[in-house]
């Protein structure tokens, strides 16, 4: 196994358990905060897709589709706070979104050479290139922990 191989594996382990926990969640439900001090699921997926754009863009520039219109204003950190549905988007074009995002994130890193995993990208948070990468993987598995307490609230069974 390669490091490719390893990041796509992450890739794969942070999408079957983000969407096992968002899949039966409803629109409405995607609204709920874990907590008053915390941003609600509905947030959390914009700011993931938005970022995992944002960051493998500049990692692999013109590798990432266009996000929809107006959708990273949409999820900046100053709508955090909104809770009025109708300032979000749906769960259909979250899951379009993401799906497209992370395709496009497979894509860039197959036809990454991987000696460029070591080039240093200048972010403190992700300095390498296969850095930046694995952290899609590492940032939706950091929220994921948050929508547990969520479907335990609402009464859905536990997933794993």
């Amino acid at each position: 196994m390669n490091a490719k191989d390893v990041i796509k594996t992450a890739l794969g382990t942070a999408d079957m358990i983000g969407m096992a926990y968002v899949n039966d969640l409803s629109d409405a439900e995607l609204m709920r905060r874990p907590h008053p001090g915390c941003n609600h699921i509905n947030w959390q997926l914009g700011h993931l897709i938005a970022g995992e754009n944002q960051m493998i863009e500049m990692v692999a520039p013109g590798s990432m589709p266009p996000l929809p219109d107006g959708f990273t204003e949409k999820y900046a950190k100053e709508t955090a706070a909104s809770d009025d549905p109708s300032s979000f988007a749906d769960k259909e074009t979250l899951l379009t979104a993401y799906r497209a995002q992370r395709q496009a994130t497979l894509t860039a890193l197959e036809g990454l050479d991987e000696a460029r995993l070591d080039e240093a990208t200048g972010v403190d948070y992700a300095p390498t290139i296969g850095g930046m990468f694995l952290l899609q993987a590492d940032h939706w598995l950091m929220h994921c922990g948050q929508w547990v307490v969520v479907r335990r609230e609402l009464g859905h069974s536990a997933m794993f």
